[in-house]
């Protein structure tokens, strides 16, 4: 099936410093104090990508997470983490360096969506965008530091269908991919494994890793539906082939099936992948009663998920795991879910 425009489906933030001893390899910390605490990664920046008033992706998704989790007893169990840009060469890991440049070009020009895909833009897109990436990258970095030992990062506009040079599905940089390549290259990691949970097929992420050998994806996704990829059989070529996993579902999938994929597909092969480092594309669309998706999955269902993805951390990567915010377009459902998300991770 082909590609289809997506327009037909439609703080507490701050720093905390904890001193860490190096060990040695992979620059990963010796567990500390503040590394038993989950870290949370957001700013006050990701709310100026504009996106008009009536689009789906729109500030009002990481308000209703904020307002969650400030009424949640448990919240303030979490390190808050403090958001940096991410370099232009650090984009460039992943994206090409025309692509980037074309988004700094149209964002300045005013234009209101990038000229490669469905993804609405506004001035401020640009530098959100690098934020966005950077945020998931300092994550990194406190998860690898030992500061936290695990996070998620409440960030926009999501990424997982942007592509190397092209932006799309409301993705402007593919902030899963340039974190996994980002911690091969500053930390020496080996094996990264992302899991992309999202309604929607992260065929960005797909694209990127394609071929490469150190990145397992796997992806479940309802079918047929936006962006139109995702066919059980793309598993990958070269040295990637059997390093990418697709397991597309049709529309009132719930726990049971996503969650076997999880648990019956997934987990056995990240047993044989041995990660040094996990990523979750958090895409919580997937949830029951999204206007944007078909899934039936419940907050239970992603507390199941969420262990899952824990118990993969913990094969050989010591617990290490990333998560990122990608779609969820129900306000409250994306909230509780999200923090149910969160809750669980705090548990780990």
């Amino acid at each position: 099936m082909g590609r289809m425009s997506r327009r037909h489906f439609l703080s507490r933030i701050g720093a905390a410093g904890a001193a860490f001893l190096l060990a040695e390899g992979t620059g990963a910390a010796r567990p500390t104090a503040a590394s038993k605490r989950s870290g949370l990664m957001s700013d006050d920046l990701y709310l100026e990508h504009e996106t008009g008033e009536f689009h789906p992706e729109s500030p009002a998704r990481l308000l209703a997470i904020r307002q969650r989790l400030d009424r949640s007893g448990w919240a303030e169990k979490l390190l808050p983490l403090t958001a940096r840009e991410a370099t232009a060469e650090e984009v460039q890991l992943v994206h090409d360096d025309r692509y980037v440049e074309l988004v700094r070009r149209e964002c300045d020009a005013g234009a209101a969506s990038l000229s490669t895909g469905d993804t609405a833009i506004g001035a401020r897109s640009y530098t959100v965008a690098l934020k966005a990436a950077g945020g998931v990258l300092a994550a990194v970095d406190a998860v690898m530091a030992g500061r936290v030992k695990n996070a998620f990062c409440i960030v926009r506009p999501p990424g997982h269908h942007a592509s190397q040079a092209r932006g799309m599905g409301f993705c402007i940089f593919n902030n899963v991919a340039i974190a996994a390549r980002y911690a091969q290259k500053k930390f020496g990691l080996e094996r990264v494994l992302i899991a992309d949970w999202d309604v929607h097929h992260g065929n960005g992420t797909q694209d990127i890793f394609w071929s490469d050998g150190s990145v397992f994806f796997m992806s479940t996704h309802q079918w047929p539906f936006y962006p139109g990829t995702g066919q059980r059989g793309e598993i990958g070529s070269g040295k990637g082939r059997g390093l990418i996993m697709n397991r597309p579902f049709f529309a009132g999938a719930g726990n049971r099936e996503i969650g076997g994929a999880f648990s019956q597909d997934l987990l056995p092969a990240a047993r044989s992948f041995k990660p040094d480092l996990t990523l979750i594309s958090a895409g919580f669309d997937s949830r029951r009663g999204d206007p944007l998706g078909g899934f039936q999955v419940d907050d239970q269902g992603f507390r199941e998920l969420t262990r899952i993805m824990i118990e993969i951390a913990h094969i050989s990567g010591r617990g290490r795991l990333v998560s990122v915010l990608e779609g969820g377009y129900g306000l409250s459902g994306l909230a509780t879910a999200a923090c149910a998300h969160l809750d669980e991770l705090s548990r780990a």
